[in-house]
């Protein structure tokens, strides 16, 4: 499981040690070498668990899907975001940690006030 990328469908496999890893980041924390370049990449679709070879050299658009499943594995990557939440009881219940983002009416404005005399024209 990788902690750099949430959505990753594929694992990808290190030319240089052989190994597993759904993106660089985990090849170099886990490993003390750096990551071998190569033109062909195998990979091991996470739906359907079965392995491909992709050419580097040939990849075209339709290549982004999975040739066994059809799952689509070139997507837009989603990164953590840290952010820090409240943890509260039922909101139906006990609502005062719910923020309204609303804008808030002012009062006291009526149109018969000095500064909106002039619309009364």
């Amino acid at each position: 499981m990788c902690k750099h990328i949430l959505n990753a469908q594929v694992s990808v496999r290190a030319p240089c040690c052989k190994r597993w890893f759904d993106c660089p980041q985990c090849h170099a924390e886990n490993s003390t070498h750096e990551l071998r370049k190569a033109d062909e990449i195998i990979f091991l679709c996470k739906k359907c668990k079965k392995a491909f070879r992709k050419d580097i050299n040939e990849c075209e658009e339709a290549d982004e899907y999975c040739p066994h499943c059809d799952n689509q594995y070139v997507v837009e990557a989603k990164t953590p975001i840290a952010a820090l939440g409240v943890e509260g009881e039922d909101a139906r219940v006990d609502n005062r940690l719910i923020k309204d983002d609303r804008a808030k009416a002012t009062s006291g404005s009526s149109m018969f006030d000095k500064d909106n005399a002039d619309k009364l024209d």
